[in-house]
């Protein structure tokens, strides 16, 4: 990966957030020339920016800051000159709130993706990896609905940038990220710490299990091999939040749980790749391409001629891939930073 980056600018957008982190956990002694964090949020700049001084020293001055919104193309051209490549992570990802603030969705999700993109083609930007999630596959809520319009939105410039022959433009979707900003596994954790039963939603539902580390793979994979317009995802596990919850309490203590009943916008399970997607995927051993549609608007041709299949079999959802049980969800729990750390400060603790 090094002779790709070597004096190579590298911008994350949303880089203040959990995958922020990652990446530059990642990226950080690479042969990388620069990299930049583009946010709106300037204390979480600044807590990143103090953390690494601390820690890493020899590296911090590699890593820029530029305060600006997706949601304002000025601000993203402002911090894209000189730019090779871009992560787009800026995103509302919060069902609940995306599904009583729609419009705010639209703005980041949609709006704002189509603004990172076109100000990466006109600054001649050569790739770009956008991040999106599995709600965006078969959407019933306002999260998922504007994750699938920025998806529609990212192939649409895709075609374009291919055309000038600039800006490869690509798509990761994933589920969920375990113990990213606003998930479930936090906030556990936190109720077990404060003696109250875990809140679980419906103990039947699944959930794709992916670690940040994961998460940078997938980019990281995507980067290397994408074509113009290329979905990738990543195959991953599942486990029911029944489960889940019985995992984090084998390891933080049982609290009792209490069934809440499914928020606003939930599925009982998730899908990565539709059956219409399927049909043209790619198994590329540990991820899944999905290449880009490259029908045009001549629909007399495509009326005319057809095609004979449009879907297959099944959707690839978390119903039907890798179920772990709760040994192997306790497994899993044990690969991401934060539950180290939780589990550390845990045994601290005790021993004072």
């Amino acid at each position: 990966m090094d002779s790709i980056f070597k004096n190579r600018t590298l911008m994350i957008t949303g880089g203040t957030g959990s995958f922020g982190h990652a990446v530059l956990k990642h990226f950080l002694n690479s042969d990388l020339k620069q990299i930049r964090i583009f946010s709106r949020d300037e204390k979480k700049q600044d807590d990143m920016r103090h953390e690494l001084q601390a820690q890493y020293p020899e590296y911090a001055k590699k890593v820029k800051f530029y305060i600006g919104d997706v949601r304002n193309i000025q601000s993203i051209r402002d911090a894209m000159p000189g730019v090779d490549y871009i992560f787009h992570a800026a995103a509302l990802k919060q069902v609940p709130s995306c599904e009583f603030f729609p419009m705010e969705a639209v703005r980041t999700n949609i709006i704002g993706t189509d603004n990172v993109l076109h100000a990466a083609i006109d600054a001649g930007v050569k790739r770009v990896v956008c991040l999106s999630t599995d709600k965006a596959a078969y959407p019933i809520n306002a999260m998922g609905i504007s994750k699938a319009m920025m998806e529609h939105v990212i192939y649409a410039n895709a075609r374009v940038a291919a055309e000038r022959g600039g800006t490869t433009i690509c798509c990761t979707r994933y589920g969920n990220v375990m113990c990213s900003r606003g998930s479930v596994i936090p906030l556990f954790i936190e109720q077990i710490k404060n003696g109250h039963p875990i809140t679980i939603t419906n103990p039947d539902m699944t959930r794709f299990l992916m670690n940040l580390d994961e998460a940078v793979d997938l980019v990281q994979f995507a980067f290397q091999h994408a074509n113009p317009g290329d979905l990738f995802i990543q195959k991953a596990d599942a486990s029911t939040i029944g489960d889940l919850g019985k995992a984090v309490q084998q390891l933080f203590g049982d609290t009792g749980i209490h069934i809440i009943g499914t928020r606003h916008g939930e599925k009982l399970y998730e899908t990565l790749m539709t059956r219409e997607e399927r049909l043209r995927a790619e198994d590329m051993g540990n991820y899944f391409r999905v290449a880009a549609d490259n029908r045009d608007l001549n629909y007399d041709k495509f009326v005319v001629k057809g095609e004979v299949h449009t879907m297959a079999d099944e959707a690839y959802t978390s119903h039907n891939t890798q179920r772990l049980d709760v040994e192997g969800t306790v497994k899993k729990l044990l690969t991401t930073d934060y539950v180290q750390e939780e589990l550390e400060n845990r045994e601290h603790k005790v021993s004072l």
